[in-house]
C-alpha cells in the first residue's frame, strides 16, 4: 500500500457557518481548491492540488453546529501549526511523537473545527 500523499486526507466533512472563512483557512493551509455549492444543496466540493475528483465538502450549517475532523499527512507538524496561527487558526493538541515515532498535534480553524496533522513514523531499514 503506499503512503497517501503530503497535505491530503480520505473523504472527510466541514460543517461550518461561515463557509466563506473556512474556503480561505483550508485553501491557505493547504492549497485546496473549491466548486461552490455546485446542486444548490449548501454543500461545496473541496479538490486536492492536482485531484480529478473531490475528496470532501464544506457542509453550510446553522450557527452553534460547527464541526469536523480529519487527519492530514503532513511533511512538517510544528510547521504545519505555525502555518494554521498564521492563517488564524489555534492549536488544540501541541505536537505529541507517538511511540512508533509518528508525529501528531490537533489544530482549531477559525471557526473552532478541529482536526488533526501528522507524520508518519520513520520507515525502518
Amino acid at each position: 500500500m503506499q503512503a497517501p500523499p503530503y497535505d491530503t486526507v480520505s473523504w472527510f466533512q466541514i460543517g461550518t457557518d461561515d463557509s466563506e472563512s473556512a474556503r480561505r483557512f483550508y485553501g491557505g493551509m493547504f492549497g485546496w481548491k473549491f466548486t461552490l455549492d455546485p446542486d444548490g444543496d449548501g454543500y461545496d466540493l473541496i479538490n486536492y492540488p492536482g485531484a480529478e475528483t473531490p475528496s470532501g465538502g464544506i457542509s453550510y450549517e446553522p450557527a452553534g453546529e460547527n464541526h469536523a475532523m480529519f487527519l492530514v499527512v503532513v511533511k512538517d507538524v510544528r510547521a504545519a501549526c505555525a502555518q494554521a496561527e498564521k492563517l488564524g487558526g489555534k492549536v488544540a493538541l501541541e505536537p505529541t511523537t507517538g511511540p512508533t515515532g509518528l508525529v501528531f498535534a490537533y489544530l482549531q480553524d477559525p471557526s473552532g473545527n478541529r482536526f488533526g496533522v501528522f507524520t508518519p513514523p520513520p520507515v525502518q531499514p
